[in-house]
Order: structure tokens, then sequence, then C-alpha cells
């Protein structure tokens, strides 16, 4: 059961033609679900973000103080990141970007679920925006733990969606042959993809747990 649970999210069956530009790809019901639930966590953080961005800036405007609900404590403070430098790391708002790119990935997934397919370079280009996703939430989670000394928790969470579409993404395409990958590699995919995103996700939680491990016991 659960063998055949990991190969449906992850892409569905293997190709048995070689990959080349003509060829086109649709995936499983599965994995199009997984683009757009974590697309939609996504854009779900990066919309609550930039809501509360506003208001901090407006509360700054009239001379008054906006505090985000998910601002608990000294650690888990929302307002301390949204109002780093690292925030507006382009010029706008980050989360401004997730609006756009999360969602793409929704758009994507819902394509897959009408059984929409799509040629290699789509899905090389797809797995180039999730890349830049996931380099790009690892340079905020340093930030946030090691420059701001503060941690957002729907900044987490869209951490979170961007690594399982990153890893799922990439898992697609090394089983299809549209990454160059050895025959091991593919048959780890094939069985094993969920644990690539439970280790990298797991490796930032211990990195939060011993970060803050005094504030945690206190």
């Amino acid at each position: 059961m659960s063998k055949t649970t990991v190969q449906d999210v992850s892409t569905g069956p293997e190709p048995q033609h070689p990959a080349d530009e003509r060829r086109a790809e649709g995936g499983s019901r599965a994995f199009a679900l997984l683009l757009v639930i974590t697309g939609a966590a996504g854009l779900l953080a990066a919309w609550v973000i930039t809501i509360d961005k506003f208001k901090i800036l407006e509360a700054k405007v009239a001379g008054e103080t906006f505090t985000p609900g998910c601002s608990l404590n000294p650690v888990v403070s929302c307002g301390s990141v949204m109002e780093s430098d690292q925030a507006s790391v382009f010029g706008f708002p980050n989360p401004m970007l997730g609006l756009v790119a999360y969602g793409i990935v929704i758009g994507v997934g819902m394509a897959l679920l009408a059984r929409a397919r799509f040629p290699r370079w789509y899905w090389l280009t797809f797995n180039a925006g999730t890349a830049f996703g996931v380099v790009f939430c690892a340079w905020l989670t340093f930030q946030s733990l090691y420059r701001i000394n503060a941690l957002c928790l729907w900044c987490c969470l869209a951490w979170v969606a961007t690594i399982i579409m990153f890893w799922y993404v990439t898992s697609f395409n090394v089983r299809n042959g549209f990454l160059p990958a050895p025959g091991w590699l593919k048959g780890f995919f094939g069985e094993f993809t969920w644990v690539m995103p439970v280790l990298h996700i797991g490796i930032i939680g211990m990195l939060i747990l011993t970060r803050w491990w005094d504030f945690w016991l206190s």
C-alpha cells in the first residue's frame, strides 16, 4: 500500500521511451494534488505576510504600532522578520514574489488534474523555479536563525511547502528521464521520494531546536 502511494505521488508510471524535446508528460492525480496543496499553502502564507506587512506600514504612517498575530514571543516574532532588510531583498516585500510563484504552482497542478501534458523544457523550467525557491528559502532560514534571530510561522509554512514541491518535481523529472541520472537514483526516487523532504525539513527543525535550545527549555 505504501509503495504504491509513494510512486503515485512522485511520478506515475515509469516511461518506456527515451526523453526528447518533443515528448510531453503529465503527472498522476496524486502528484497534481500535491502541487495544488503545496502551492495553496505557500500562497496562503504569502498572502497573510503581505497583508500584515501593509498593516505594519500603515501603522507607521499613523504613528502607531501593529503587532502581527503570529508574534507570540521573542523567538516566534513575525513582526521582527517582516521589518528586517532581508524581508525585501529584491526591493519589494518577498511575499509579493510568492504570490506570483505559488500561483503558478497551483496553475500547473490544476492543469495536470485536467490531464495536461507538458514537454521537457517546461518541466525543466518548472524544476528550475522550484530550485530557486528552495535555495531562497535556505538563505532566508539562515538569515532568520543567525542574523534576524527570530522566526515567522507563516514563513516556515512557505519553506515547508517549497521544499516538498521541489523534491517531488525533481523526482518527477529524474524518473521520466528529463534530468539525467543513474538507474539507482531513479529507483530511489521511485520508492523513497518522501525521504528527501522529510530529511530536509527535519534538518531545519533540528537547527531551529538547537538555535534556541535554552529558550525552548525555559
